[in-house]
């Protein structure tokens, strides 16, 4: 049997939030007991253009992969081949533009799913690109979400994003128009932006809010500011061992004291039950994602599966 190759229509054919988080809640808890190893993120660069790198092997799926992108100031395009793991044999090439999308937001649902509160109902959103998109998806995949706030710099976006997540979530969306107003009086906050600095005053976060970062992978950028983490009583992160190499958000925290690593928890150890995501209704909880190769792979297999199973893709010659 030949490979396969499924464009980005035939992910969004086949993939949808809740089977996503199914895979990435699944990945991490068998991360948690040796049944998968995640490599960080490798960079290589030339004039004008950085290729990205992320690898994983799941020995629970029967499957290793990677993920490869090129991004330049023409944009950014992205491709996850997937060989399963007894003869190495290729099986997919998976255009993974929206795969990486979706696993992000799946990411932050699950962390959503055992740190926010049950009775978590009103969200700010930072950001109102494609990761916010499928951030607001996950989130309100896993809590009965009633309302959402919405900041970003460019008013026109953010009143368009609101009308969008209105109709695509279904809930009440609307937006505001100060960083202050979209972090203040929320009980989940999303920060899924490019921005290289902090994007609210951690004073004015309610007690009980749970936070997903997302946006920065750099550690040269960060979206929350120091405030936020001193005032965090649980922190969590996808993984150790990527977030040291390239979660910004930690590094002004770590330089002045305010965070050492021992007290960052990895989320397969919060799904194990080895860590607690929240202990008390007041908690202020957050969980930073800097995106696994691990993620993609678990829902690289939960696409060719479905796409095998309905006959989908184009044959490659090997």
């Amino acid at each position: 049997m030949s490979a396969i190759y499924l464009t980005e229509d035939d992910v969004a054919w086949l993939l949808d939030m809740d089977s996503a988080i199914d895979c990435v809640e699944e990945a991490f808890r068998q991360w948690a007991f040796g049944k998968a190893e995640n490599q960080p993120r490798r960079r290589a660069n030339a004039k004008g253009a950085t290729i990205h790198f992320l690898s994983a092997g799941a020995e629970y799926l029967g499957y290793v992969g990677y993920k490869s992108y090129v991004t330049t100031r023409a944009g950014a395009r992205f491709q996850f081949v997937l060989s399963e793991a007894e003869h190495g044999q290729p099986v997919a090439m998976i255009e993974a533009n929206l795969l990486g999308q979706m696993r992000t937001g799946a990411a932050s649902g699950v962390a959503t799913k055992y740190m926010a509160r049950p009775d978590a109902r009103v969200v700010g959103c930072f950001g109102t690109g494609f990761q916010a998109r499928s951030q607001l998806k996950a989130i309100c995949s896993v809590r009965r979400i009633e309302r959402v706030e919405v900041y970003s710099r460019n008013d026109d976006r953010r009143r368009a994003f609101a009308d969008e997540m209105a109709e695509y979530c279904n809930v009440p969306t609307v937006a505001v128009h100060s960083p202050d107003e979209a972090a203040a009086e929320k009980d989940i906050v999303i920060c899924a932006t490019t921005t290289k600095s902090p994007l609210f005053d951690g004073h004015v976060l309610d007690e009980g809010t749970h936070i997903n970062a997302v946006g920065s992978n750099y550690l040269s950028k960060a979206e929350i500011d120091v405030t936020t983490i001193r005032r965090a009583d649980h922190v969590v992160c996808d993984s150790l061992e990527a977030c040291q190499l390239e979660a910004g958000d930690f590094v002004p925290a770590i330089e002045d004291g305010s965070l050492d690593w021992p007290r960052v928890h990895e989320l397969s150890d919060v799904v194990v039950g080895r860590e607690t995501g929240r202990a008390l209704r007041e908690d202020i909880t957050l969980f930073k994602s800097v995106g696994l190769g691990l993620e993609d792979l678990a829902v690289a297999v939960r696409i060719f599966e479905r796409a095998r199973d309905e006959g989908l893709g184009r044959p490659l010659p090997f």
